[in-house]
């Protein structure tokens, strides 16, 4: 079984059933906080890998917001009406809330993928802590605000020197241990800073120095990630991606800028390249 609720790996030893999942890397992104551009993000990376040839499957645990799930169900239906050959990876949303239908899922969509991208809700939910002691890259997206900072840690209001960790960064830090124990699996926590501005310069300057002292002190990685671009939300309908550029006919310059945020962020994440593990996947 895969412990869930309060014997979940976070609190627990890392359940027994991770070795059989072990081939497929999983990609989870987590944050307790919503607004964050968590999903448009997992959905992002889920095609670029599609695109590249991977065999990629997407696990929707959201049951309340569905984003993931609409977002692809929107693509499954743009493919249907226009014959556009789109990357499409499988998908399915967490609808009932039991743990053998989590472990069934968690399962079935691990089966036959190289990669399993993990959408998690914005609050404290038993199968995202789950998912992420069972993942092996973990991403947490972020607005470049000391609010945002504050689910990872805390800082001194007058130096914005970081005081200490967050409840949430000490839970990761014990699953990983955990999970290194369990199976010598290290999960790469990755910070990932999203909707950069190019306003409040100061204000992402202590933002970016007080993610430097955490991430020494907690061992996440940063990255960049996307901007705040109305071009994301224009796309959710028809659930289109930087990726499918033919599909929009001509660019602008903001579709591409757009799109090298997008090669920059799968870069800096150093998911497993598949085209050194696979003879014939297309890198």
């Amino acid at each position: 079984m895969l412990a869930t609720g309060p014997d979940s790996p976070l609190a627990s030893p890392v359940p027994a059933a991770v070795p059989a999942v072990a081939p497929t890397h999983v990609i989870v992104f987590a944050n307790e906080k919503g607004g964050t551009g968590k999903s448009t993000t997992a959905v992002h990376v889920a095609i670029a890998l599609a695109a590249k040839g991977a065999r990629v499957a997407c696990l929707d645990l959201d049951h309340r917001q569905r984003t993931v799930g609409r977002y692809l169900d929107n693509r499954a239906e743009t493919i249907k009406r226009t014959g556009s050959p789109l990357p499409m990876p499988r998908h399915a949303t967490l609808s009932a809330q039991s743990e053998d239908q989590f472990e069934d899922l968690w399962h079935s969509l691990c089966e036959g993928s190289d990669f399993l991208v993990v959408d998690t809700p914005g609050r404290d939910d038993p199968f995202a802590r789950t998912a992420a002691a069972l993942s092996n890259t973990l991403v947490t997206p972020m607005n470049d605000s000391f609010v945002d900072f504050d689910l990872i840690g805390q800082v001194d209001p007058e130096t914005y020197q970081v005081t200490r960790p967050s409840f949430y960064s000490e839970l990761i830090w014990d699953a990983r241990k955990q999970r290194a124990r369990a199976d010598g699996t290290t999960i790469d926590w990755v910070v990932l800073r999203n909707r950069l501005q190019h306003i409040e310069a100061r204000n992402m300057r202590r933002v970016s120095d007080a993610l430097a002292q955490l991430s020494k002190r907690v061992g996440f990685r940063i990255i960049p990630g996307l901007g705040e671009r109305v071009i994301y939300r224009e796309m959710f309908p028809a659930g289109l991606t930087m990726i499918d550029s033919k599909a929009f006919g001509s660019m602008g310059l903001g579709h591409v800028a757009a799109r090298q945020e997008l090669r920059e962020m799968m870069a800096a994440l150093q998911l497993p390249d598949l085209a050194e593990q696979t003879p014939g996947v297309a890198a």
